[in-house]
C-alpha cells in the first residue's frame, strides 16, 4: 500500500507522456489525410464496454476519448446485464475490434495511473 502510494506522482506522469505522444500520433494520422488526396479515415462508431465504473470514471475516459484526435465520446448508457458504456466515434480505426482494444488500452492506463493499488 505505502509503495503504491509513493509510485502513484510517477506514475500519472508516465500515463501523462504517454497520452500527450497519443495526441502527437493521432494529430498526425489526422493532418496526413488533411493533405493528402483521397480519404484515408474509417470512420465508425463503437460501444466500449466500461464494467460497473462510476459516474467519474466514466467521465474521464471520456474527455480523454474526445481530447485525442479523431476520436469522439458521443454518449454513455446503461447495458442492459448490467455496467455501463460509451458509444465512441473512431475515424482511423480499421475495425471495431482494433477500436475497442486501443480504447481499452487507454482505460487501463488510466485507471493503472490514478488508483491507489493500480488498476483493479
Amino acid at each position: 500500500m505505502i509503495l503504491s502510494l509513493l509510485t502513484l506522482p510517477l506514475r500519472f506522469v508516465a500515463f501523462a507522456l504517454w497520452f500527450a505522444w497519443q495526441i502527437v500520433r493521432s494529430t498526425g494520422a489526422v493532418l496526413a489525410d488533411v493533405v493528402t488526396p483521397g480519404v484515408g479515415a474509417t470512420p465508425r462508431v463503437v460501444r466500449m464496454p466500461l464494467g460497473d465504473a462510476s459516474d467519474s470514471h466514466v467521465a474521464w475516459i471520456s474527455i480523454l476519448i474526445t481530447l485525442t484526435p479523431g476520436t469522439l465520446t458521443i454518449g454513455a448508457a446503461e447495458n442492459d446485464g448490467g455496467g455501463r458504456s460509451i458509444l465512441v466515434h473512431s475515424l482511423y480505426h480499421r475495425d471495431a475490434e482494433g477500436a475497442i482494444t486501443d480504447l481499452a488500452d487507454m482505460d487501463r492506463r488510466m485507471m493503472e495511473s490514478v488508483r491507489i493499488g493500480g488498476a483493479a
